[in-house]
């Protein structure tokens, strides 16, 4: 990987969640690139592995672990056994996260013959676990991370955690309430973490990025012929810079946030990397 600007962050070691996914790889990546040791957490082996050695080709440090953000003792376990490997962590990632098919309506608006088609998954048909699991898996999954390996930062200086938020945060798109919500909430975790912990050294910060092809949201945006859906399409006429992001464009935001020269005074805000698409009112 070649980063967009040198910082220096050796002796420090990270700790990435969603470590395997398409923005978490590469987050890891950078972060092993501008000299930190690196822990990636995720669910999948295989995936994790892939990272761990891509790292590792390109001179990196990093260890992989199979975790669920959900089961704070498989956790403790983990910090544990980076603490030891590595030492304590001094930069926290939370970038486990997702959305979940049954907290997703069919259609974006409502129609009063929808309760009447079961074909359909209306406002009325969005399962409770469908949401809780949504919510969990967001919040929690952030909450938790943090718990456990914050502990570490309340022993030294310089210590950094950045939140995923998205483009939902600010307005909900159509179609996914629950997710919306959920990412509205780390945004504002973000904020209340931030003040909380700004005695103790340990700044807190977000970024939302925009539309990124993800293995998550591929399938939405794009069709089994290779063309854009009509969705992928209506979220670039609204992105004026009129294209999804790639994912190593995200890497100058993540090197600002976490070295300390470049943002110390930098606590407790959300930035949206997104081509435009917060700035736009579709006029």
């Amino acid at each position: 990987m070649e980063l967009p600007f040198q910082i220096d962050l050796n002796d420090k070691v990270a700790v990435v969640t969603g470590g395997s996914g398409v923005l978490g790889s590469v987050f890891a990546a950078a972060l092993a690139k501008a000299g930190a040791k690196v822990a990636v957490l995720a669910r999948t082996k295989d995936k994790i592995d892939a990272v761990i050695q891509d790292i590792k080709s390109d001179g990196g440090e990093a260890i992989g672990y199979s975790v669920d953000v959900l089961d704070k003792k498989a956790l403790e376990d983990v910090h544990a056994d980076v603490k030891k490997n590595f030492g304590r962590c001094s930069i926290l990632i939370n970038g486990a996260g997702g959305n979940n098919p049954k907290a997703t309506t069919s259609k974006e608006y409502f129609d009063v013959s929808d309760v009447n088609d079961a074909s359909l998954q209306s406002f009325f048909d969005l399962e409770q676990d469908g949401v809780s699991d949504l919510f969990n898996l967001n919040f929690l999954g952030t909450l938790l991370p943090t718990q456990v390996f914050a502990r570490d930062m309340t022993h030294q200086n310089e210590s950094t955690i950045i939140n995923i938020s998205s483009m939902n945060a600010y307005t909900p798109l159509t179609k996914i309430p629950a997710y919306s919500g959920a990412k509205a909430a780390i945004s504002n975790f973000t904020q209340w973490l931030a003040v909380h912990f700004s005695k103790a050294g340990i700044r807190v910060n977000a970024m939302a990025p925009g539309f990124f092809l993800t293995e998550q949201n591929r399938d939405l945006m794009i069709r089994e012929d290779g063309e854009l859906s009509e969705r992928a399409n209506k979220i670039l006429s609204q992105t004026p810079m009129e294209r999804f992001g790639e994912p190593e464009e995200l890497v100058g935001t993540l090197l600002w946030l976490v070295d300390h020269k470049s943002s110390s005074f930098v606590n407790g805000i959300v930035v949206p990397v997104d081509g435009g698409f917060s700035s736009y009112s579709g006029v």
